[in-house]
């Protein structure tokens, strides 16, 4: 048997369709909802009892929503009613006044207040013997270092010796000269040869002169190779050695620190320059060196530097074995100590029109004081004019305040401190 074809079904036209579903919508089966049948034209809401219900139920949801609202805004403005009407506690106390020392410090060298340095005077040579070392505390003529004198030494001899002979020919010429005038009256010799001799004995006495300044000379040149120290004083440094060429100009062989006298050459901030003053009491320290030295302001600087805008400043100190010149010091020098209010940072405020802090009158209310700050210490700001430390300060919280503001004063924890030295930068 052959396989039959698969029968196709009937398709129907669109408008045919349409009319088929409007035939039968008849037979599709109501559908239930709680309220009942739904009712083909309007659904639940077309049965009045049931819009009824619905609109009172959307109702009651809108006033509970609105009562809620009201609630919400209503706390909000108490709140705000009752944060506007609350006094603000801050910390209030009396500053009281503490011994305040300023200092203004400064960094720098130790070095020589008299540093002198000693070399060859006019003549060339080689050393011939050092007699000193660095360190040594050496007394004015001193010797320190030799010259080789081997051929100085035999020409001072020579002109000795040409000395004593000009002498020698000079004395003989005035015997000549005076036995001539003895004679003179006999006309035993003439005028001529009285006057030849007269010329004679004159030249010889010249000779002598030269003879003596010849040898003044040479003499002045081998002292010259003795180097002697010019001064009491330490040596600070020794270049010469045995064999090296002395020449005049030449780089020093010794530096010698006259009399021993040692100071502090410091650099001073333009602004601390104004405080300071010749003779006042210093403080110098050395790296290593737990106690200070003490000394005196001996000059200040009477230049500033345009490139770094410091002034220079020396210290006087006594003689020590530990200052020794070119070590790195530090100084400090008393410019004042008094007795005055020092605040915590956060109780000095400031803006456009200055520096200032807020006081407590007798009505708890804040008023503001202009005040000028002295110096900064390690537990406060120190105030030098506008407090006389008896009045009550606001030490917090002053920037969240106004000026005639109502509020209520906390005491702080007082300081046990009652100094602080201060350091200017």
């Amino acid at each position: 048997m052959g396989a039959q074809p698969e029968q196709q079904p009937e398709r129907l036209d669109p408008q045919e369709q349409v009319t088929w579903i409007g035939r039968d919508r008849a037979a599709i089966p109501p559908v239930t909802g709680p309220f009942g049948p739904a009712s083909p034209e309007g659904g639940w809401l077309a049965d009045p009892k049931v819009r009824a219900i619905a609109i009172g139920a959307g109702g009651v949801l809108v006033l509970a929503a609105l009562a809620i609202v009201a609630l919400i805004r209503h706390g909000a403005d108490t709140a705000g009613r009752q944060s506007e009407g609350a006094i603000p506690v801050v910390t209030a106390t009396a500053p009281g006044l503490q011994s305040v020392t300023t200092t203004i410090s400064f960094t720098g060298t130790i070095g020589a207040r008299f540093d002198m340095p000693i070399g060859t005077e006019g003549e060339t040579g080689r050393i011939a013997a050092v007699y000193v070392e660095a360190g040594d505390r050496v007394r004015s003529g001193q010797l320190l270092a030799r010259l080789d004198e081997s051929v100085l030494q035999p020409q001072v001899e020579r002109l000795r010796a040409s000395l004593d002979e000009a002498r020698a020919n000079a004395a003989l010429a005035d015997a000549e000269y005076a036995r001539a005038r003895g004679v003179e009256s006999a006309g035993a010799l003439s005028a001529e040869d009285i006057q030849k001799r007269h010329a004679t004995a004159l030249t010889a006495a010249a000779q002598v002169k030269v003879a003596a300044a010849q040898l003044a000379e040479y003499e002045a040149r081998l002292s010259h190779t003795s180097i002697r120290a010019p001064a009491d004083g330490i040596v600070l440094t020794r270049s010469a050695e045995v064999g090296q060429i002395a020449t005049p100009g030449g780089n020093a062989l010794f530096r010698l620190a006259r009399g021993g006298e040692v100071e502090m050459r410091g650099q001073v901030a333009e602004q601390d320059l104004a405080a300071l003053k010749v003779g006042q009491a210093a403080a110098v320290r050395l790296t290593g060196v737990e106690r200070p030295f003490k000394g005196a302001v001996r000059l200040l600087g009477a230049v500033i530097d345009p490139q770094t805008r410091l002034g220079e400043i020396r210290v006087a100190l006594d003689p020590d074995p530990t200052l020794r010149p070119g070590a790195f010091a530090q100084g400090e020098v008393v410019v004042s100590e008094a007795r005055r209010p020092v605040l915590p940072q956060t109780a000095v405020l400031t803006d456009e029109n200055g520096t200032y802090v807020f006081v407590v009158d007798a009505q708890s209310q804040v008023q503001r004081r202009a005040v000028r700050v002295a110096d900064t210490v390690t537990n406060g700001i120190v105030i030098s004019e506008g407090l006389t430390g008896r009045e009550r300060v606001v030490m917090t919280a002053g920037a969240f305040l106004r000026a005639g503001e109502r509020i209520e004063a906390s005491p702080a924890i007082p300081s046990t401190s009652s100094s602080a030295p201060a350091s200017a930068p």
